[in-house]
């Protein structure tokens, strides 16, 4: 019989300890994402992952020896993936609040996870065992190929802000459409009547959503949808430079006085630009952001924006994938989580302009 591969060989095996190698796999702060792969990376190697009712020595990290609401969910654990690219990985502020809802949950059911991000994975069988999971969620925008990888395996899925047509499952969002009429809406009550988006619309569905709640808003009050021509969300120097160009070649009459920005990523970047070419936030031009990032209420001017339960998202999914395991044959469920507007100094009436 072979010899279980353990933490403790992990850990001599890369020269670090074995507390870096227990909070590691179990997704936990406190380990840089480099030594995070690495450990990964060296588990995959050994064996860690493949082992047949694994169980780890460290409680801590996670729990496979505690049982759930039924003894198939017994010694299983809750694999989480999701992306590490530049604003989507476990350190934002935004995707890594989501990640701590979904741990603070699973601690509370007395069970834990093991966190993958997709870029260098192929297949899941080739670092985890299927058998030792009895639930996936996915966060943001994930390959479809691992989702279908998930979904061909009969391992139950919630994903979270992100949905895949191609895959039947349980989703869990912000409301971004009610939220981006809404906000779109108090701009119009403000006396504004040219009103741009900003963003690329097609990057997921949260933001096509917003692009919807804006149209929707507009069409409701008789208002023109101006075009969008700025898509740029991930590269910021691509994006400032976008938006620079996009500004120069605007008239004064073709000039809107409010921008509803994709994220609050977006609307920094939109706010940062329109004052290098000399413009005033709110007085020349009204600015809005969505997600209400740290930064939206540190800069200068505090930015208009919509406030998201983040750990909710997270708390909430494993909610749902509680309720999937336990009633396999249920519908589908989309829930939608509601968001608030947080007005602030990014945005003022148009008498003001």
């Amino acid at each position: 019989m072979a010899k279980k591969v353990t933490m403790q060989q992990i850990a001599d095996y890369l020269g670090v300890s074995k507390f870096v190698v227990s909070r590691a796999l179990s997704g936990k702060e406190g380990v840089n994402s480099a030594t995070r792969e690495k450990v990964f990376q060296a588990a995959a190697k050994l064996g860690y992952f493949s082992q047949k009712n694994q169980k780890l020595d460290e409680p801590q990290a996670i729990a496979l020896n505690q049982s759930l609401e039924s003894a198939q969910q017994k010694n299983k654990v809750v694999l989480v993936l999701m992306p590490n690219i530049r604003f989507q990985n476990k350190e934002s502020r935004y995707w890594g609040r989501i990640l701590d809802g979904i741990s603070e949950s699973l601690e509370g059911i007395g069970t834990g996870m093991v966190v993958l991000t997709e870029n260098n994975v192929e297949s899941l069988e080739n670092v985890v065992n299927p058998k030792g999971l009895f639930g996936v969620i996915s966060i943001g925008v994930v390959s479809t190929t691992l989702l279908l990888e998930v979904h061909h395996l009969g391992i139950p899925l919630i994903m979270v802000d992100y949905e895949e047509p191609l895959i039947p499952s349980d989703t869990v969002f912000n409301n971004s459409f009610d939220s981006s009429y809404q906000l779109t809406t108090h701009l119009i009550g403000l006396g504004h009547r040219r009103i741009q988006f900003i963003g690329n619309i097609n990057y997921s569905r949260s933001f096509y959503d917003r692009w919807l709640g804006y149209r929707s808003a507009l069409e409701k009050n008789g208002l023109p949808v101006l075009n969008n021509t700025i898509d740029y969300e991930e590269d910021e120097i691509l994006s400032k430079e976008k938006i620079k160009k996009w500004i120069n070649n605007l008239s004064k009459t073709s000039m809107p006085t409010a921008i509803v920005c994709s994220n609050d990523n977006m609307a920094m970047q939109m706010i940062t630009v329109l004052q290098e070419c000399g413009l005033n936030v709110p007085k020349d031009i009204s600015v809005t952001g969505f997600d209400n990032m740290e930064f939206s209420y540190a800069i200068s001017p505090t930015i208009t924006t919509v406030d998201i339960a983040k750990k909710g998202l997270g708390m909430r999914a494993v909610d749902m994938l509680m309720r999937r395991v336990r009633e396999k044959d249920t519908p589908f469920e989309k829930v939608l989580l509601s968001g608030s507007i947080l007005l602030r100094e990014s945005t003022a009436s148009i008498e003001k302009s």
